[in-house]
């Protein structure tokens, strides 16, 4: 029976309450902006990646290399947009 309890679920849906409770805690108590947006970052990435790896199977098939690639690519592709449009429409540049 023990075999078939979804220990590596649970654990990750416990890891994704810590997380939320963390940038909740953000919230709810007076930290600066750099401090609160740093702690905010990182949980978020952190939750995106645990999403990623227990509850959609990132690593599990065959292909993952080409998965991980699509996941780096699609990364890659945010981040230009993002600060391309900080270049452009914050900045001042262009």
């Amino acid at each position: 029976m023990k075999e078939l309890f979804p220990r590596k679920h649970v654990m990750g849906f416990a890891g994704s309450l810590i997380l939320t409770i963390v940038a909740l805690l953000v919230y709810f108590y007076d930290v600066s902006f750099t401090v609160g947006l740093t702690i905010l970052l990182i949980t978020a990435f952190a939750q995106a990646a645990l999403q990623l790896v227990v509850f959609m199977h990132a690593g599990e098939s065959k292909d993952k290399g080409a998965i991980y690639t699509n996941i780096y690519y699609g990364l890659i592709i945010a981040l230009v947009t993002i600060f391309g449009s900080l270049l452009a429409l914050a900045w001042g540049y262009i």
